[in-house]
């Protein structure tokens, strides 16, 4: 007995009643949901008004409101994996033909086989499910990016940006503190443009010496230099029809700062030592930690080369403004390094993750990888303690994490601010009480089991003492 699929509906269109309900019983004793329609326009309006859609129809092909191929059209239009068997007692080997060319999984002659229809349903709920599983897994993979924790505003608006840049094939400007996910970020950018499937390269500015610099971005001829025993592409053409990624352009040398200006302008390069140019169709992607506008008004960065390289714009934020990110930011590096060391670490302590939250990480997401990797290194058991970060946090677990005052200009998560305040402020009632419960619970003007309530909402620990009870009334 085969399985039945999660969305197993199917809609019967016939004009004859008798038909309509004989597939009616055969399928529904199969265990199929049904429905069934007289005619086109019933078939049509079942499709255009139902709430979700039937992954397969049965249809006859001539009816006096119209023909099966009209009802054909509607499903694929409704969903476009939609199988449709034709029945007819009109069969010809045209309208077969002429089905099957619109997209018809199978094409039946009354009277039919109640076996052979039954496997045949089977059959095209097997290619519906494997269709839009195909589709659910080309979704995930183009999607693969949206990995990035986004649960912050600032996050969310730079991602939104992104939607809107990738399309193009304009130059972008990353500017952000050291450790913010520029690189990442611009990948992102190469995977959700019509780019993707070329390449994607970096090359770090800070990081080849100046007199390699050239030869290592345009490429050079065989003998151009000593040691140069054969010709070399170079970045730019090694990236054609792809991306290049410039990390740290504020590190290259004036002189190379007027040659990249025209391999952009040009879309052409000379490697070195060669006679002349040749095309190279690449959108770059550039980033820096300085403030390249100073950089310009003091010279050491060129005003056109710093035009054309921020036709676009993106800002990342530092992680002390996107706080919210770091609860699931920790829990993904927990996974990861959990499963690298082969050690069971699945969560972390709330007086860890509130001194996470308080810190101010000047080194951003890089550090706090660092922080997570080495808390899972030294954890000794299954949840990550105060005890297993760096020393500088430890007196952050009990420190009120920063408060909005007034309503930022990128706007904020209600709820959140809500939540933490009320986190914040039992955890000041319970540190003046002493944390007799009864007490904090009289200070906020809440009762004990409200209270309790709350603190087990926001995963506080339990006393070690259970003879505390609420005051009798």
């Amino acid at each position: 007995m085969s399985i039945l699929p999660a969305d197993s509906k199917i809609l019967i269109i016939d004009d004859e009643p008798s038909i309509r309900q004989t597939l009616s019983i055969l399928l529904r004793r199969a265990g199929y949901t049904v429905s069934t329609a007289a005619g086109v326009k019933q078939a049509i309006e079942s499709l255009r008004t139902v709430p979700s859609q039937f992954p397969v129809v049965i249809t006859d092909l001539a009816m006096p409101d119209g023909s099966g191929m009209d009802v054909l059209a509607a499903a694929q239009a409704r969903c476009e994996f939609s199988q449709c068997i034709m029945l007819t007692a009109h069969s010809t080997v045209e309208n077969a033909v002429e089905a099957m060319k619109l997209g018809a999984y199978d094409f039946l002659a009354k009277p039919f086989d109640k076996k052979e229809l039954l496997a045949i349903i089977s059959k095209a709920f097997e290619k519906y499910s494997l269709l839009a599983e195909n589709r659910s897994l080309r979704s995930l993979v183009k999607n693969e990016h949206r990995d990035l924790v986004a649960r912050s505003s600032t996050m969310r608006s730079v991602l939104d940006q992104v939607d809107r840049i990738a399309p193009t094939r304009s130059s972008v400007l990353l500017t952000g503190e050291s450790g913010t996910g520029k690189e990442r970020i611009a990948q992102l950018i190469h995977e959700s443009s019509p780019r993707k499937d070329a390449p994607f390269l970096v090359v770090n500015c800070g990081a080849i010496p100046e007199n390699l610099m050239e030869s290592e971005l345009f490429g050079y001829e065989k003998g151009a230099f000593t040691g140069a025993h054969q010709k070399s592409l170079g970045m730019f053409r090694e990236a054609d029809g792809g991306t290049l990624f410039l990390d740290e352009i504020g590190e290259l040398p004036l002189t190379l700062q007027v040659k990249l200006l025209r391999a952009l302008q040009e879309r052409k390069v000379r490697p070195v030592g060669g006679a002349k140019e040749v095309a190279a169709d690449v959108r770059v992607l550039a980033a820096t930690n300085r403030k390249i506008e100073e950089e310009v008004q003091a010279g050491a960065f060129r005003q056109d080369l710093y035009y054309r390289i921020n036709v676009f714009r993106l800002i990342l934020p530092p992680l002390r403004e996107r706080r919210d990110d770091i609860p699931e930011l920790v829990q993904r590096f927990l996974e990861r390094f959990s499963v690298e060391m082969g050690k069971l670490v699945t969560g972390y302590t709330p007086d860890a993750l509130r001194a996470l939250v308080a810190y101010e990480f000047p080194g951003n997401v890089r550090e706090l990888e660092n922080f997570v990797e080495r808390a899972v290194a030294l954890a000794q058991s299954t949840r990550v303690g105060l005890g297993d970060l760096p020393p500088e946090l430890s007196g952050l677990a009990s420190a009120p994490s920063p408060q909005l005052t007034t309503l930022p200009a990128s706007g904020c998560q209600l709820d959140e601010v809500l939540t933490e305040v009320e986190r914040r402020l039992m955890l000041e009632a319970l540190e003046q009480t002493g944390g007799v419960r009864t007490k904090a619970a009289q200070l906020l003007g809440i009762s004990f089991r409200s209270l309790r309530y709350r603190l087990q909402k926001h995963d506080f620990e339990e006393p070690d003492s259970s003879s505390e009870q609420p005051e009798s009334q």
